[in-house]
């Protein structure tokens, strides 16, 4: 479909949310029964209770689209209406098409145009600036931006420093023009010196598929978990920061701080860091563990759903991750 010609607006805003997880749930207690872990040992260090994971079959498309359906019932939009489809991903169903055509095709939102946007677990956000540019300019009027993942098909389950981590989920909203409140400011960043923190190594243009790389486990992903820790806590606290002076909002004003839910101790340590107060930052990774570009689509749906955040309220979204990359947004609701 060619661009469509609307006003431009001052801002972009959310108009509609939705999430979804797989049916299976793995707790801590099944993980004893795979890796040398325990439930306490997996708490205390991370905070996560259980994970939900997809079924044989089921890839990240067919979690977006169920995201993006429950998504246009609460915007009360048909599929027809989105012009645009964002999927932030890092595992799509395959490396082509894009996962953002099989999700037009499934939810059938027959006058959009589609396109992936790779940026691991600060997907969601920076999805939602890439969208906020289109919905600005007037370029598009009604985005779908989705973060989803199924990180499981990429998990060594014998691999205790990250099988415990991880979990399957997909978050969308839908951007339209606001009238008030919206997108107040945003804040990307990226350091590539770090990129071998947090990598899949095999199975791109580099290093294809072979009896080698599956012998050597290349195609799963692998982390270091205590440099990418503190390069996390420090990126998203001044990321926070910045994006909070650019909206020329004060600490104190904000309601809701929604932190990428990869650690408990992460979330904690950002909060510390920014002097911010435990009771306005929303967590829930125990019910879910990382679901990557997903987390905080998640996370932010069900604020919202319980009540956490309300009409006016000013809300921050922090994401970090592999490139290493991360974000912040100030919204208000």
């Amino acid at each position: 479909m060619t661009a469509k010609s609307n006003p431009v607006s001052a801002r972009a805003g959310i108009a509609g949310l939705g999430f979804y997880v797989p049916q299976r749930v793995l707790s801590n207690r099944d993980l004893e029964k795979m890796v040398e872990t325990s439930d306490e040992w997996i708490r205390t260090r991370t905070g996560i209770v259980e994970r939900h994971i997809a079924g044989q079959g089921e890839g990240t498309s067919d979690l977006s689209a169920e995201a993006a359906r429950r998504a246009l019932a609460d915007a009360r939009m048909k599929a027809e209406d989105i012009d645009l489809i964002i999927a932030a991903t890092t595992t799509p169903d395959m490396p082509l098409p894009s996962c953002a055509c099989f999700i037009q095709e499934k939810i059938g939102a027959k006058n959009a145009a589609a396109f992936d946007l790779g940026a691991a677990c600060a997907g969601f956000v920076y999805a939602l600036v890439a969208a906020e540019q289109f919905v600005k300019t007037g370029f598009y009027r009604n985005v779908l931006v989705i973060g989803a993942d199924v990180i499981s098909s990429f998990i060594d389950w014998t691999d205790r420093s990250t099988c415990v981590l991880f979990g399957d989920g997909a978050g969308a909203a839908i951007l339209t023009p606001a009238g008030s409140g919206g997108i107040l400011s945003s804040v990307l960043g990226s350091d590539g010196h770090y990129t071998d923190l947090l990598k899949i190594s095999a199975g791109g243009s580099k290093m294809p598929a072979s009896p080698e790389t599956v012998t050597h486990k290349d195609h799963y992903l692998k982390m270091s978990g205590s440099e990418v820790f503190k390069l996390a806590v420090r990126g998203m606290a001044e990321a926070v920061n910045e994006a909070l002076e650019k909206a020329g909002v004060k600490k104190e004003e904000v309601k809701c701080l929604i932190p990428h839910q990869a650690n408990q101790r992460i979330i904690d340590a950002v909060v510390e860091r920014m002097g911010f107060p435990k009771e306005k930052v929303f967590v829930n990774l125990q019910k879910y563990g990382n679901t990557s570009s997903a987390s905080c689509a998640i996370a932010l749906c069900e604020a919202v759903q319980e009540g956490k955040i309300k009409k006016k309220d000013k809300i921050v979204l922090a994401t970090f991750g592999s490139g290493l990359v991360w974000g912040a947004m100030v919204m208000e609701w």
